[in-house]
């Protein structure tokens, strides 16, 4: 399975025209970046991809944190010196 950590969902602005609304994982947070300037027009399977985008990257920011717990609770396992 590969794991991505930025996803692009389609939308227009106002205008009609074609523009993207970006998701991605930035260290521990989740990014919405919308067109610059504009709105984003989304159909209802656009705004589920972009619930699915979402899902997606908390998903993938959670997994992040989980490791970086794991790895400090290693050291607290092995007792004092």
């Amino acid at each position: 399975m590969v794991v991505r950590d930025e996803w692009a969902i389609s939308c227009r602005d106002l205008a009609g025209r074609r523009r993207e609304v970006t998701v991605l994982v930035s260290s521990d947070r989740v990014v919405l970046i919308a067109p610059p300037g504009e709105a984003a027009v989304l159909t209802p399977l656009d705004v589920g991809r972009l619930r699915a985008a979402l899902r997606d990257a908390v998903v993938s920011v959670g997994a992040s944190a989980a490791g970086e717990d794991s790895e400090e609770g290693d050291d607290s396992e092995l007792g004092p010196a």
